[in-house]
């Protein structure tokens, strides 16, 4: 079974809409007058028994009338066939004004996750949520819906991360996303999960993981996302702000392809049924929209008013082929696919049609040109080895496949599109960077206009560059590629993107310490802004900190 039908097969079993329709109660999703039960008059008599809400809460992909609100209950007993439980969604914190409330079947088919799109909700409001069965109740939540396409909009605040190595430390970072209490949603791009099993990548002994092996069946990937959501960090995240997600290779397997993955080894099974596994899993578990037979693949967009539109892409899994293992082998300068023909029509589509004044495109790997062939002559003090993750042409992200990445930037210098700001994960660092269109080393590049802008978030935890070695490094990459006009290499960390319709500003706030759980959500001095004015694709550094918002 391919990809494709598989995600279909996705939509009539396991996360199927139709499966999370109402078996009871009632909804009434315009009329807050007259509000619906709530969970302590509503009839609870179809609802289950002995469940708890180990994972939390959490939403997703908002638009302007509705939202993925989501759960996972764990039964107290041996795993029952089918349970039911209700979801609520409100006006208020205090359940006063319910505006819709659903009862839904769930069961070990699809990992007792729960999932439902909250329709007929107001454009550009905040909900509140929670979930119960006959004798609990969940954390409440609270979500978002955007404001209306083509809706005057006057600024924009949401967060951007990616990366979370769970050995590696502690989520303080998704606590200090948490804490931001204006922020509209979160761009997760990627690496959510690990694969690898305790001891193989990562060595905090107070952060085993279950499995503690590698995680390969479907069992296993339901496990590890079971592990992280007990995480308390995450749970705060998700239950404060809905999630926009993709994926990246580690939600399957290191350095994975269409047809295959860099760390998917003999002895592991065949590679499309665990790739369909590992998709199963993140539809299951991610607050993320069920395909359907219009949409079947995780690559979609969002338009926020008439500020923005957000295109998020699939570059790993929907057209990527194999990565080449030498930079010079004379196939790099061929076309070769990363997005795939289908995903690239529509992506092209989706920029020269976008009404938003600014064109978010939320996606895995680097896509500006690195070159580090020069640095490691210029710092021979330094260890090959401390230039991990990176080398002199990495050819997993956007410089591996050059010919494809001149195709997307001559579409957009021949369309006239303005105002890119391509924001990327992957690489556990921070970059800020212009976008030329010549792949080679960009000292002349640099003398024409940029076309656009980069934004890299760092890592949750994953690991950058060594101490020391960060630092030389960030001193040294301007001087052979001037494009590239901030970078932290060893902080972890997130972006807070605040926009309005003069500016675009990328602000990185760093984690004080990952290492201990007593410093969760405590965030250091250190604060990077770097901003690109609409219509110049020239970006600014050290603008001034932007406020918060009452929203």
């Amino acid at each position: 079974m391919d990809r494709r039908l598989f995600l279909k097969a996705l939509t009539t079993t396991s996360i199927a809409v139709p499966i999370l329709t109402a078996c009871g109660g009632g909804s009434n999703p315009r009329n807050a007058a007259n509000p619906v039960s709530t969970a302590s008059t509503a009839n609870t008599q179809n609802l289950s028994s002995g469940l708890r809400f180990d994972h939390g809460v959490a939403s997703g992909d908002p638009l302007d009338d509705r939202v993925i609100l989501w759960t996972r209950v764990t039964p107290d007993s041996a795993n029952p066939a089918a349970v039911t439980v209700l979801c609520e969604i409100a006006e208020d914190p205090a359940f006063e004004q319910v505006v819709l409330s659903e009862q839904m079947a769930t069961g070990p088919d699809r990992d007792y996750t729960v999932k439902l799109d909250a329709a007929g909700l107001l454009a550009d409001r905040r909900y509140w949520y929670r979930f119960s069965t006959a004798d609990t109740v969940s954390p409440v939540g609270r979500a978002r819906t955007l404001p209306m396409p083509g809706q005057f909009v006057e600024r924009l605040r949401f967060a951007v991360c990616s990366c979370s190595s769970y050995p590696h430390g502690y989520f303080s970072v998704y606590r200090m996303i948490a804490n931001r209490d204006d922020l509209d949603f979160v761009l997760h791009l990627g690496d959510y999960i690990y694969e690898y099993g305790d001891g193989q990548y990562g060595d905090n002994a107070s952060r085993l993981l279950d499995p503690p092996h590698e995680i390969v069946s479907l069992s296993d990937y339901r496990r590890r996302y079971a592990h992280y959501r007990k995480d308390v960090d995450l749970q705060t995240a998700h239950a404060t702000h809905p999630f926009i997600t993709v994926w990246d290779d580690h939600e399957s397997t290191n350095d994975s392809y269409k047809d295959g993955a860099e760390n998917h080894n003999e002895g592991e099974g065949d590679w499309q049924e665990r790739k369909l596994r590992a998709i199963q899993a993140y539809f299951e578990w991610m607050p993320i929209r069920p395909p359907t037979q219009e949409q079947d693949s995780i690559y979609r967009d969002f338009q926020y008013g008439d500020l923005a539109n957000f295109m998020m892409l699939d570059t790993r899994l929907e057209g990527r082929e194999k990565q080449l293992d030498n930079p010079v082998d004379p196939a790099r300068s061929e076309p070769r696919d990363l997005l795939g023909q289908t995903q690239k029509d529509w992506f092209k589509h989706k920029l020269a049609t976008a009404q938003g004044q600014w064109k978010f495109v939320g996606q895995q790997v680097m896509f500006a040109q690195l070159q580090l062939l020069e640095i490691q002559r210029l710092l021979p003090q330094v260890p090959t080895n401390d230039f991990s993750p990176l080398i002199a042409i990495n050819m997993d992200q956007w410089d591996g496949y050059p010919s494809e990445r001149e195709e997307i930037l001559d579409f957009v210098d021949d369309e006239g599109i303005e105002n890119l700001v391509v924001l990327t994960g992957d690489i556990h660092t921070s970059w800020a960077n212009e976008l030329y269109k010549s792949s080679a080393v960009l000292t002349s590049g640099v003398l024409d206009d940029p076309l656009g802008v980069e934004f890299v978030t760092p890592s949750v935890t994953s690991p950058g560059f060594p101490e020391g070695a960060a630092q030389l490094v960030s001193a040294i990459l301007p001087v052979v590629n001037p494009h590239m006009k901030y970078t932290d290499l060893n902080n972890k960390g997130f972006i807070l993107m605040d926009v309005n319709r003069q500016r675009a500003q990328a602000e990185y706030y760093y984690a004080a310490d990952i290492s201990d759980p007593a410093q969760s959500g405590v965030e250091s001095d250190k604060v990077k802004t770097v901003a690109v004015k609409a219509g110049t694709n020239r970006l600014i550094e050290d603008t001034p900190v932007s406020r918060p918002r009452q929203i």
